[in-house]
C-alpha cells in the first residue's frame, strides 16, 4: 500500500505564489504518471494538471499559463507550482496517481486565496 502526502498549501493573496508538493509514502513508488486536481466547496472535483512518463503534460484551461507540474526525481515527489493566484483558485488540492493498477490519492492541502 501506498500513501500519497501532499504539502505546500496555505494562505495566500491575489496574484502571489504557492508550490504544492506531493509525497509517496513508499520509496519505491515513483510518479511517472500523476495529476493534481481540486475540489471547491459545493463544487465537482475537477483535473487541474497532468504529467505522464513521457513528459506530456495536461492543464485545464483555468489554469494554463499560470499552473506548472512537475516531478523531482532526487526527491521523489511531485509537485504544482502556482503563479498568478485568483481567488477562484482556492479549493482543497489532491495529488493522484496509481499504484499496481489501483487509483490512489492523497487527503488534500487547503489553498485559500484572498482578494
Amino acid at each position: 500500500q501506498v500513501h500519497l502526502v501532499e504539502s505546500g498549501g496555505g494562505l495566500v493573496q491575489a496574484g502571489g505564489s504557492l508550490r504544492l508538493s506531493c509525497a509517496a509514502s513508499r520509496g519505491t513508488f515513483s510518479f511517472n504518471n500523476f495529476d493534481w486536481y481540486r475540489q471547491a466547496p459545493g463544487k465537482q472535483r475537477e483535473l487541474v494538471a497532468s504529467l505522464n512518463s513521457t513528459g506530456s503534460t495536461f492543464y485545464a484551461d483555468s489554469v494554463k499559463g499560470r499552473f506548472s507540474i512537475s516531478r523531482d526525481r532526487a526527491k521523489n515527489t511531485g509537485n504544482l507550482q502556482m503563479n498568478s493566484l485568483k481567488s477562484d483558485d482556492s479549493a482543497v488540492y489532491y495529488c493522484r496517481s496509481k499504484f499496481l493498477g489501483t487509483e490512489i490519492w492523497g487527503q488534500g492541502t487547503q489553498v485559500t486565496v484572498s482578494s
